[in-house]
């Protein structure tokens, strides 16, 4: 379902030297049968193959037992070569990348995929953080830079996903939705959100609006991708109609997945079906989180905001800046959450 592999410093196989062969006879000259010497002798070295494999990250199996032989023979055969990340920070400046394939999602959102400079490189963002893009139109004076958060794994080879939301008016926007591959948009990251730490919760509550999911999908993958990770989650989701519920699919399988772990909630202001829930319709309120959300007064319990600023002053007040919070306001205030249970991207 969503792939992770965490590759380590890589230790060249052919300084990991067998010395069966060689060894001395034992004390009196006896020798251990050969039928017994070679099966040990074998699983030596099979078990010293798994540990080599453990070290590379090329250990693959939920339970950490089946090595990825395909990547063992490429280290093997000398072709191994290690993920590079395309974004580093720091003093890095922006990477101009090529778009590789547009999706139509809905009727104003498109799944965007930009190839990264080698087919062996990875993203190189961690959990939870974005990337700013940036564009220069002929008639603008100074170029727009809006950030957006991939939904595409963080170590994921070759390429990296958005799923971007066309504004009326929105000059970054409306200018992904005429792209056309194989043109090229500069990023520039990553920028650091929140970092999250495998239990550090015991239960997170994900409370988005429209393509404010995005930050929340990549929580959820870095959560559910760890099978030493046991932390709850519960989503509340607001969209305008069922159509504009994106990543829907991906929720749903993560809640028959997880039954236990992973409960989503959708809300709609405007549902198509007549047989949407009634107690579905609407906007966020107060007594939706106070039914659903953990109480505040459970320990570790932690709170995410993503959405558009109406949803924001509603829910838990606005942000002064990137980097200032601002006070915690609105319906999370008012349940008794305090402002370092919650934070908003």
């Amino acid at each position: 379902m969503i792939a992770r592999h965490a590759f380590r410093a890589v230790v060249p196989l052919q300084h990991v030297t067998r010395h069966y062969a060689t060894q001395p006879p034992l004390a009196g000259g006896t020798r251990i049968p050969t039928w017994v010497r070679y099966p040990v002798y074998g699983l030596g070295g099979a078990f010293s193959l798994f540990l080599i494999a453990d070290s590379l990250g090329l250990v693959t199996g939920r339970e950490g037992l089946e090595p990825d032989l395909a990547k063992l023979r490429s280290i093997a055969n000398g072709e191994y070569k290690p993920s590079k990340k395309t974004f580093t920070g720091g003093e890095q400046g922006w990477v101009d990348l090529k778009l590789e394939s547009v999706e139509e999602v809905n009727h104003n959102t498109k799944k965007f995929r930009f190839a990264l400079p080698e087919e062996n490189d990875v993203s190189g963002l961690d959990v939870a953080s974005a990337l700013l893009t940036k564009y220069k139109g002929p008639e603008m004076e100074k170029p727009v830079i809006r950030p957006y958060t991939p939904i595409s794994d963080e170590d994921e080879k070759g390429h990296i996903d958005f799923i971007i939301k066309r504004y009326p008016n929105g000059p970054m926007s409306e200018h992904l939705h005429s792209m056309e591959p194989p043109q090229r948009l500069d990023f520039k990251g990553p920028i650091p959100k929140y970092p999250y730490t495998a239990n550090a919760h015991s239960h997170i509550c994900l409370i988005a609006g429209g393509t404010g999911i995005t930050p929340m999908y990549q929580l959820c993958r870095a959560i559910f991708s760890n099978p030493t990770d046991t932390t709850k989650v519960t989503l509340v989701f607001g969209n305008v109609s069922e159509e504009d519920i994106l990543l829907k699919h991906e929720f749903e399988e993560l809640e028959n997945t997880y039954p236990r772990r992973f409960k989503a909630f959708y809300m709609l202001d405007k549902p198509n079906q007549k047989e949407w829930p009634a107690q579905s319709t609407g906007y966020i309120s107060k007594e939706l989180l106070k039914t659903v959300l953990p109480e505040p007064k459970e320990e570790g319990v932690k709170v995410f905001v993503c959405g558009p600023p109406g949803m924001y002053k509603a829910i838990s007040g606005g942000k002064k800046s990137p980097k200032d919070q601002g006070e915690l306001e609105g319906i999370l205030k008012e349940l008794g959450y305090s402002k370092e249970q919650v934070y908003k991207f």
